[in-house]
């Protein structure tokens, strides 16, 4: 009996890990062995097992460069949306309107709108015939059009558009999760108000924060259609650099050893997350 309750659990998970082995594990092999394979000059993948894709990364400091401006973006991007984010959620947390799940509705709202329409609607804001340069011409502010488009800032603003909502929600269920008695114990012991949040609020909701900058780094590290639409040529990301080497080139296998290079950076940072905070912040977060 008790073996039976042991592969219970497993029988129910069962069509999930099978759905997530095939469409996840085992493209991700075909790319790891992809990318020790040999492109010949005719333009031919030849099978093999060598090293000189992750050589000729290394050999090029454009591309370490490319990696690094990646890294750097994707916390800027964690930052922003940390500094955006927070402010919302704790209002989300602690507003008794009736409105309040209209509110969370809102936040969600953006996921019902394609990617691509709301990276591209910065065109028609920050152009130079967009919005801001229209109004600003109409108020004879400036003589000439700003040139807001195509570039770090332009990308920044792509990301954080897209990656805000899940630093709210993140940070939003954390702040829930917190005993209401918790603030009001502090205040009858003599806090401020914002002792108490520095105190009690603001510790307790750090695995929520942490598990949004995670989620938001991560998906920052790996995008592709903000740079590609709002960035310039020295704007470009490491997705953009395998778009351009396995579409535009046909080059597969240094297309495949670049994206293996992104994913064990990535894989290091979360692996450096679980051992210093722990996965299990994520999950606690998210109850």
């Amino acid at each position: 009996m008790m073996q039976e309750k042991n592969w219970r659990p497993w029988a129910l998970l069962s069509p999930a890990l099978t759905a997530v082995f095939f469409f996840l594990v085992v493209p991700t092999l075909f790319v790891i062995v992809y990318s020790f394979w040999l492109r010949a000059p005719t333009g031919q993948d030849i099978p093999a097992f060598q090293f000189g894709n992750y050589a000729k990364f290394f050999a090029d400091m454009f591309y370490p460069s490319l990696l690094l401006r990646t890294i750097r973006v994707a916390l800027e991007a964690v930052v922003l949306s940390l500094v955006m984010g927070y402010i919302p959620a704790y209002f989300f947390s602690k507003t008794e309107s009736r409105h309040k799940n209209m509110l969370i509705i809102l936040i969600l709202l953006p996921f019902w709108v394609s990617f691509i329409i709301r990276a591209m609607s910065w065109i028609n804001i920050l152009g130079d015939t967009g919005l801001i340069n229209f109004i600003l011409l109409k108020l004879h502010l400036i003589s000439a059009p700003l040139a807001m488009l195509y570039n770090e800032g332009s990308v920044l603003m792509g990301l954080v558009q897209f990656l805000l909502p899940f630093m709210i929600l993140n940070i939003y269920v954390s702040l829930e999760g917190i005993d209401k008695n918790l603030v009001p114990a502090a205040k009858s012991l003599g806090c401020t108000d914002w002792q108490a949040f520095k105190e009690v609020t603001l510790p307790l909701s750090l695995p929520g924060v942490s598990a949004g900058s995670l989620l938001v780094f991560v998906l920052a590290a790996g995008t592709y259609l903000p740079p590609m639409i709002l960035g310039g040529p020295q704007n470009m990301m490491m997705a953009n650099m395998v778009f351009k080497r396995v579409i535009g080139t046909l080059d597969w296998p240094f297309g495949s050893a670049i994206s293996v290079i992104l994913l064990g950076l990535i894989g290091l940072i979360v692996y450096a997350y679980n051992r210093y905070l722990g996965i299990s912040q994520i999950f606690k977060s998210m109850q």
